[in-house]
């Protein structure tokens, strides 16, 4: 009767793992820009990936260490080469489509460089140097 349990708990996961990686697969066919495909590619196969080692850890509990090991690598990797991604797009200059509202990473970049400036000229070292190259 165990068995039977754990083999429908196991093929339901590997079924909707399936399912959520299938629509990790149509979303990156169907979103608009770049950085909307990596973030839907990257949620849905990462959770339909790790559904997927649920459901494999039910079928067959001897490799369950193992599995659980996979499911630790998806869940810090797969984070991890979605941000390099999207910050490589970003600086080669892959920008959004017009209908993305908001662009955080150059507001952040422009308060940067605004704050970097005024601490630049506060500085006493560059008006030293200010003074010497007049």
């Amino acid at each position: 009767m165990q068995l039977v349990i754990n083999d429908i708990i196991g093929n339901l996961l590997l079924i909707t793992g399936s399912l959520f990686l299938f629509s990790a697969g149509l979303g990156v066919l169907r979103m608009p820009d770049t950085y909307n495909r990596i973030q839907t590619g990257t949620k849905a196969t990462t959770l339909g990936t790790i559904l997927v080692l649920i459901g494999l850890a039910f079928l067959h509990p001897a490799w369950s260490l193992k599995l659980i090991i996979l499911i630790f690598f998806v869940m810090l990797t797969n984070p991890v080469s979605s941000h390099a991604l999207a910050r490589a797009a970003h600086a080669t200059g892959i920008f959004e489509t017009p209908s993305t509202v908001i662009d955080q990473l150059t507001e952040d970049n422009k308060n940067e460089t605004s704050d970097e400036s005024i601490n630049n000229d506060n500085n006493p070292e560059n008006t030293l140097s200010k003074e010497v190259i007049k």
